[in-house]
């Protein structure tokens, strides 16, 4: 497929998921290169909603490694169970936070963020391998829609065994 994707900005964020999920899936199709796809997919959703930071963390040794990411530098590992990407890849599960300051052991790698989700991202084995980590320097920004469709994110990425 051509690197060109159609972001419709007018639509409402569902609609824009919608349009872009089947965009992502066969631009990652076919390319085997974990380190292209996952730049890929970072730059498609930075561009399309404007967040602040989007990125990867992959588990590597025991904790996780900085993987390609769109956005300002971020810190570099992050220990199982610290913060919210150790918290999201110790329990497999995804973490919406509205509000970092209410989250106790939050890791700032920027004080410019306020918001932020992490979703797993599983092997064809079921295990956490890495974590699709966005934040917002803007509050209500993030929301379960996002939850809904970062979730259906993953599992196109596991799908195309990228992890």
């Amino acid at each position: 497929m051509a690197e060109t994707l159609h972001i419709d900005r007018a639509v409402g964020k569902a609609e824009k998921y919608q349009s872009l999920l089947p965009q992502i899936e066969a631009l990652i199709n076919g390319e085997k290169d974990q380190t292209a796809n996952l730049a890929n997919i970072s730059a498609v959703l930075h561009d399309a909603f404007g967040w602040w930071w989007v990125g990867f963390y992959l588990v590597r040794n025991d904790e996780l490694v900085l993987g390609p990411f769109q956005g300002p530098v971020a810190c570099t590992r992050i220990r199982k169970g610290k913060g919210v990407c150790g918290i999201a890849w110790f329990k497999a599960k995804s973490i919406l936070v509205p509000d970092v300051e209410q989250f106790s052991g939050h890791i700032a790698c920027s004080s410019l963020s306020v918001s932020e989700i992490v979703v797993p991202l599983f092997n064809h084995q079921g295990i956490v391998a890495g974590v699709l980590d966005i934040d917002s320097e803007r509050y209500d920004v993030l929301d379960e829609t996002d939850v809904h469709y970062l979730e259906q994110l993953s599992e196109i990425i596991r799908k195309q065994d990228l992890l």
